[in-house]
């Protein structure tokens, strides 16, 4: 395994374009036009810009968003000084995960110089480029020698992550820690063990908090800092104690916590068990921690224990605090990144550890329901919602503090724009759930046995966003909601098989008889089919039971559907049902119909369907702008295909003459405003593209979303059921659970709609 992950992380830099960066340029470049506008000589004229306001720099180039990640390699991660070439991988890593995490710009710098003084000089010199600088691998004690001096004398954000990263994040899980084990931190004795750049810098920060100094006793390779030593440079001193020479065993009597960022296996089990109760463990020693994760909860089951390994809980990993910070700063131009600062950051990311974890963040790491509490005290790396919470909080600590030259004034707006810079912008959806929480409605969920299920219906219980009704066998939920530790205590479980659910049953196949009888139904038939859940499911909406239902997870959509349309009239005034993608898109959402019912609809059957589709557009509050796509443009080619979209077209423009609608036209320029205004002046989308497209048939709509879907890249939300009289959405079979909740929160809006 050694040898193959080896093997991997070298074809990993190496195969294709070496390295893990490049430059993209983020302005046209096509034609001669935008030459002349990138460089000379129209380039000359934000050049005086700037000359005459300096300020004008952040407005004219990248800087506002550009970070110099720098080393010298004097300490490598955990291979020592190996130069600043040989540091250029990780450099290069960290610019990597600032843009991923942040889509913070950077460019890795790698310096030859060992002189603290000689260095700050160089990094100073080229500090006008960068709006940041993120100080890298530099070894103890210069490390804290220059990142000082810049600090002094550059007027941008500095920080060395290697000391207030892991300060910032160990911080946030020991006030966590504390809020477990119910201490204070101004009682807590402490015990750090290693005394280098992060030690130390954790160790200030937890003074920060309100630690006591004479409760903490440091170790380095040497022994424990105290006042007789004279080896101490100045800022191991701050944290030499009068007290005698003693060991780290000695020390660790009655202590409450343990801070390791030293060497492997030094913390042994006998030295575990005489500390005191609800001991703190953040044993941080990479790869191998000062104790292993399994012995020391085999030891003590009353330990709260971290390490910095991400195959065991509570992880402590940089890339939790310095894109967030570097972003807050950056985006209100901070002078500098203080102390204020950071601690507004840990603040951020214990908070975010006590609220419920996003599913995908339980799919990454493969568990079925992180819940705060003694092995999830830190948020995990991949939870989308760091950018949102951290990177405020680091803004707003900045204003506060004085250090912020472009203070942020619409904070919901900024939160947005931080959500569309990692793709996690959805608006739409942000809606449909405010407007599902006040007013959520009794939704069952037809494939209750299954996890998935259940997971969405813990995660719309706890958001407020439906009433959900577990349907299945209620044994089997039961036992699945207690292996799994769901949090859906007094939902109610309906098992249609069960005793207790004759009477209903018998009075929903009363009803199923009189609607089919006269379509081959018997009434016992009808009896037979009420102990399958989606028989159940549609007779409890049809008969007022329950608001809506969500169903498919584990069957097809044909064998889902096939229940409901037996059971549930299509809406009044309508003689078929159809279905809607939302394709969420960088422009906005764009509405794909119909993509799951109709085989090959008829042009009359179109007309039906684009009503259908405008109707639930409205409902979603958004103005539908609709094209009937093909492979013809308003008359360019001949066939059975542009010929019904244009009859269709040709109906609702003389019904509908408000209606933005227009066709036959290919979904270019349905999508293209400047193709339509050269080709097609006289077309009705002139004022902007459309955001409903209407498929000529079942085959063109299924590929063109799922083709957007996977190459494109987009999140798509449906199948939407249009239509119906009541409330009915189906899945696609396997759906993960963030599409489960979507679309069960869309199934509490489609009742509000048909309820009012």
């Amino acid at each position: 395994m050694d040898k193959l992950f080896y093997k991997d992380a070298l074809n990993y830099h190496a195969q294709g374009r070496p390295g893990k960066l490049e430059v993209i340029p983020t302005k046209p470049y096509s034609t001669q036009r935008d030459l002349s506008l990138a460089y000379t000589p129209g380039v000359a004229d934000p050049c005086l810009a700037i000359n005459k306001n300096p300020d004008e720099v952040y407005k004219y180039t990248g800087k506002g968003n550009l970070v110099a990640v720098i080393t010298n390699g004097t300490a490598v991660l955990g291979l020592g000084d190996i130069g600043p070439e040989a540091g250029k991988p990780v450099m290069e890593g960290k610019g990597l995960l600032f843009k991923v995490f942040a889509d913070i710009d950077v460019f890795d710098i790698e310096i030859n110089e060992k002189d603290p003084k000689k260095l700050v000089e160089v990094i100073k010199a080229i500090a006008p480029s960068f709006g940041g600088i993120n100080l890298e691998d530099i070894k103890a004690p210069e490390c804290f020698e220059i990142e000082e001096e810049l600090k002094k004398q550059l007027p941008i954000p500095v920080m060395h992550d290697d000391q207030h990263g892991t300060a910032i994040i160990t911080s946030a899980g020991l006030l966590n820690a504390l809020e477990i084990n119910g201490k204070k931190i101004e009682n807590l004795k402490i015990v750090v063990n290693g005394a280098g750049a992060a030690a130390i810098s954790c160790t200030k920060l937890y003074v920060k908090l309100g630690a006591r100094p004479e409760n903490i006793l440091m170790f380095d390779s040497k022994g424990v800092l105290n006042k007789k030593r004279t080896d101490l440079n100045s800022t191991k001193l701050l944290f030499a104690r009068d007290v005698p020479d003693m060991s780290l065993e000695e020390a660790l009597k009655g202590a409450d916590m343990f801070l390791g960022l030293s060497v492997a296996g030094v913390l042994k089990k006998h030295m575990l068990l005489s500390m005191a109760d609800n001991p703190i463990v953040f044993a941080l020693a990479n790869p191998v921690p000062e104790i292993a994760y399994n012995d020391a909860v085999a030891t003590r089951d009353d330990i709260i224990m971290v390490t910095g390994r991400s195959d065991y809980p509570n992880q402590i990993n940089n890339v939790l605090g310095f894109p967030y910070i570097f972003r807050g700063a950056l985006d209100v131009r901070a002078r500098e990144i203080n102390d204020e600062m950071k601690l507004a950051a840990s603040h951020a990311l214990a908070q975010l550890a006590k609220e419920p974890v996003p599913e995908e963040v339980n799919i990454a790491f493969n568990v079925n329901n992180l819940r705060f509490g003694r092995e999830y005290i830190i948020p995990k790396p991949t939870d989308p919602r760091l950018i949102e919470r951290v990177s405020p909080a680091v803004a707003k600590a900045a204003m506060e503090t004085g250090v912020a030259r472009n203070p942020i004034t619409n904070w919901d707006n900024y939160i947005e724009e931080l959500r569309k810079r990692l793709k996690t912008s959805n608006p739409l959806l942000r809606q449909i759930k405010t407007r599902a929480k006040h007013d959520p409605k009794r939704v069952v969920l037809a494939d209750a046995e299954h996890y998935k299920m259940l997971k969405a219906a813990e995660i719309v219980l706890n958001e407020g966003l439906a009433e959900p009704v577990l349907m299945g066998n209620a044994t089997k939920i039961r036992q699945l909601i207690q292996e799994n530790d769901l949090e859906l205590h007094g939902v109610e479980i309906i098992d249609p098989r069960s005793n207790e659910q004759n009477g209903r049953r018998k009075q929903f196949a009363e009803a199923l008889f009189l609607r089919r009888q006269r379509k081959g139904m018997t009434f016992t038939a009808a009896r037979s089919l009420l102990l399958h859940r989606n028989y159940f499911a549609a007779m409890m909406v049809a008969t007022g039971h329950a608001h809506a239902m969500v169903s498919g997870l584990t069957r097809s959509y044909p064998d889902t559907i096939r229940p409901v349309l037996q059971v549930i009239d299509k809406a009044k005034g309508h003689n078929i049902a159809s279905g809607m993608y939302i394709v969420n898109t960088k422009r906005g959402p764009v509405f794909f119909a119909d993509c799951t019912l109709n085989i090959d609809p008829t042009w009359e059957q179109l007309v039906e369907i684009t009503l259908q589709t405008c109707q639930s557009v409205r409902e979603f509050k958004v103005v539908p702008r609709v094209a009937l796509v093909s492979y013809s443009n308003f008359g360019s080619a001949e066939g059975e295909v542009p010929e019904k979209q244009r009859k269709a077209v040709q109906y609702l423009h003389e019904h509908y003459p408000d209606m933005i609608v227009d066709g036959e036209m290919q979904a270019n320029a349905a999508l293209n405003t400047e193709l339509l205004s050269e080709s097609f002046s006289f077309s009705r989308l002139i004022d902007g593209p459309a955001n409903v497209l209407i498929f000529p048939n079942l085959e063109s709509a299924n590929i063109a979303y799922k083709l957007v879907q996977e190459l494109g890249g987009a999140e798509v939300i449906g199948p939407v059921l249009n239509g119906m009289k009541d409330a009915v959405q189906i899945l696609q079979m396997g759906s993960s659970v963030n599409e489960i909740v979507n679309m069960i929160t869309i199934a509490v809006i489609d009742a509000q709609n048909k309820i009012r």
